[in-house]
């Protein structure tokens, strides 16, 4: 007799919230090189769940500050920004705050290194 083999489906489904919120403030310029992106004053790194948040809060980065996106992935919910300690900062804030006020995400606190 053979055995019947099941098939199980796991899926996970998180809550709504920026799980990462920080600053690097005056990197060495080695990281930018090993990032691939451009070189400037200040990485803003950010992780959102459900992942596709991402694709707001760079939206919502750009449009706040004069930043640029150094790397954004749908997929996992990874966001980095870059641009100047202030810029990057208010950009980081307006994403807070826009996702905690309008859509009901739980922020996290932005911290700085």
């Amino acid at each position: 007799m053979s055995e019947e083999k099941k098939r199980f489906i796991q899926e996970f489904v998180p809550g709504k919230q920026l799980t990462l919120s920080h600053v690097i403030a005056n990197p060495d310029p080695d990281m930018f090189q090993k990032l691939g992106i451009q070189q400037a004053g200040a990485l803003g790194i950010l992780t959102l769940t459900p992942s596709e948040t991402v694709i707001i809060a760079g939206d919502l980065a750009t449009k706040a500050a004069n930043v640029s996106i150094g790397f954004l992935d749908r997929f996992t919910g990874s966001l980095v920004i870059v641009g100047s300690v202030s810029e990057v900062e208010m950009a980081m804030q307006e994403i807070n705050r826009f996702l905690s006020e309008k859509l009901g995400y739980t922020p996290a606190p932005i911290t700085k290194s």
